[in-house]
């Protein structure tokens, strides 16, 4: 312990729960941690923003409160373009959000109590960071890290649908509303993707997700054997599959039979670049935030969280 600790929150997120529960979490994080700085964010770039302060004062402990991409900007606030800012700082997740994909797979348990005590007991584990650097919407080149899931195809035509609701209905209704519109809208893209040295062709693809996790869109599994400390993107691409095929096997997105359907291909890979000559947008841990081309990398090991300690294989 005696690490000083900041907590980075956003009000805002599990539908403003946050902000209405705050009292009795802050009550609970400050038996459980000690003594705490607090941040609220009021806009988008506030939590990598008061992350990065945070670490330059000092802090040697960060715990992020809300959903994916709040936790997304806190880890941009960690990076800096020559590795983190801090190597010895440590990361929490208090997660309280629409999609909190990411703290499935890292086991960090469920609840607010169950996850600060997570972060009491102190075991950590060195996470695999993803490096992208986009096209944002000026046109101009855009870098950004992340934990869990950079996609591009329906994925960043879903999130810019989630992102203009109110997100009311909960995250697992408020993705799959958002997915069923999109399919039925949206129109597949022809995408030159390269992986390392061993993959090089055009596919025809609804979606490409490069996975650091194994699940995004609120809880499709979309990388079964991804994992966030091997140093390697597991890139699952969907195919040219007919829109009576996407209805089909919809289920199969969230029960882990992805590899069943026939239009499915597993790639694994350190290194992955991406161009179209139509629009691709692209959902970066559940945020749009730009479009091809895409060129990503994996940094190992890059950032250390706050995790429960798993069980030998």
């Amino acid at each position: 312990m005696g690490l000083k600790t900041a907590l980075i929150i956003n009000p805002k997120s599990g539908s403003g729960s946050t902000e209405r529960e705050w009292p009795g979490i802050r009550h609970k994080v400050l038996d459980k941690l000690g003594p705490f700085e607090e941040y609220w964010t009021e806009k988008q770039g506030d939590a990598a923003a008061l992350t990065r302060a945070s670490l330059i004062r000092g802090a040697g402990r960060i715990v992020c409160i809300g959903g994916d991409g709040t936790l997304n900007e806190v880890v941009n606030g960690f990076m800096a373009q020559n590795g983190p800012v801090c190597p010895d700082a440590v990361l929490g997740f208090i997660p309280n959000g629409t999609g909190c994909d990411f703290a499935r797979t890292l086991q960090i348990g469920k609840g607010i109590d169950e996850t600060i005590d997570t972060i009491m007991r102190g075991h950590q584990e060195a996470v695999d960071v993803g490096r992208i650097r986009y096209c944002d919407e000026t046109g101009l080149t855009g870098i950004r890290y992340f934990l869990n899931v950079a996609s591009f195809g329906i994925g960043g035509e879903v999130d810019q649908r989630v992102n203009r609701t109110s997100k009311i209905t909960g995250p697992f209704l408020s993705f799959i509303w958002a997915t069923l519109i999109s399919i039925l809208t949206y129109d597949k893209k022809k995408i030159l993707l390269r992986v390392d040295e061993h993959f090089d062709e055009e596919v025809t693809a609804w979606n490409i997700a490069v996975a650091n996790g194994r699940y995004h869109g609120g809880g499709m599994l979309v990388a079964p054997e991804a994992k966030i400390n091997d140093g390697l993107f597991h890139i699952t691409l969907i195919g040219d599959l007919s829109l009576p095929s996407i209805f089909r096997h919809l289920p199969k997105l969230y029960n882990g039979r992805i590899g069943k359907i026939r239009q499915v291909r597993f790639l694994v890979g350190k290194h992955v670049t991406a161009m179209s000559s139509a629009q691709v947008l692209l959902d970066v841990d559940g945020e749009p935030v730009g479009r091809l081309p895409v060129e990503l990398d994996i940094l190992p090991g890059a950032i250390r969280m706050y995790a429960k300690e798993r069980q030998p294989e």
